[in-house]
């Protein structure tokens, strides 16, 4: 195989492009069908709806669809996107094929090197924390508090008032809470004393300070607010 020396530079057209031999240059490859919990979520990136091309392609894509739904499996593929071959992921919405893109592993970062250092829990602070747990468990995300996009909301509310030369609108000294605001440490601590208390312990709840969250990106994006800048990590280490 040739390579270029370093600094040659090799024009390649759009149509060589399209004629590549690849397999996925113009179509979606099914390689495997597999559970869907043996994928990882982090690996899962954008979804896409799949629509079949004419009547020739809707009666495979029907079949498709119904094959997938009986095996309660979804599709692992392969398929081209701007200029690069990459996984996916077919499943079901509703009767429509859904194609999410996905990370190839090794996009995927490592999160050992996150784990915090070894610290001691005792049964009461586990219980608490389960017990909390429980008591915020619902069966889905249907709700008021999942459908509203507070910030899209405002920030609409300030492009409005700026296209009417007012005063952007500004948040109250005091807000009053939306919804349901979760204090964990404080509900795990009460958690924990009335456990101790039930036992005649001290009331005094030793629960750890919890680690500060950190994601499993491998890029890094810095956002800056209020004088304040907090750094968050990528999931991955390169663009999906």
């Amino acid at each position: 195989m040739t390579t270029p020396s370093k600094g040659q530079v090799i024009a390649v057209t759009d149509e060589e492009l399209r004629e590549m031999p690849l397999p996925t240059a113009k179509a979606i490859e099914i390689h495997a069908f597999v559970p869907a919990s043996s994928i990882d979520p982090l690996m899962i990136a954008e979804g896409y709806y799949l629509q079949a091309k004419g009547q020739v392609a809707a009666k495979p894509y029907v079949l498709l669809r119904k094959a997938l739904e009986r095996s309660s499996q979804v599709a692992v593929a392969k398929y081209a996107w701007s200029g690069r071959e990459r996984l996916g992921l077919l499943r079901v919405r509703g009767d429509a094929i859904v194609l999410h893109a996905m990370r190839w592993p090794d996009e995927i970062r490592d999160p050992a090197e996150l784990a915090p250092e070894a610290v001691e829990l005792d049964e009461d602070e586990v219980a608490g924390a389960r017990a909390l747990i429980d008591s915020m468990t619902r069966d889905g995300i249907e709700g008021a508090e999942f459908a509203v996009d507070a910030y899209t909301e405002a920030l609409e509310r300030v492009i409005e008032a700026k296209l009417e030369h007012r005063a952007p609108p500004v948040a109250p000294a005091a807000a009053e809470p939306t919804g349901r605001v979760l204090d964990l440490m404080a509900a795990l601590e009460e958690s924990v004393a009335k456990a101790k208390a039930s036992r005649g312990e001290s009331r005094e709840a030793d629960v750890h300070e919890l680690p500060k969250k950190k994601s499993a990106a491998r890029k890094t994006a810095k956002k800056t607010a209020a004088k304040k800048t907090v750094t968050k990590k990528a999931a991955t280490k390169r663009g999906a």
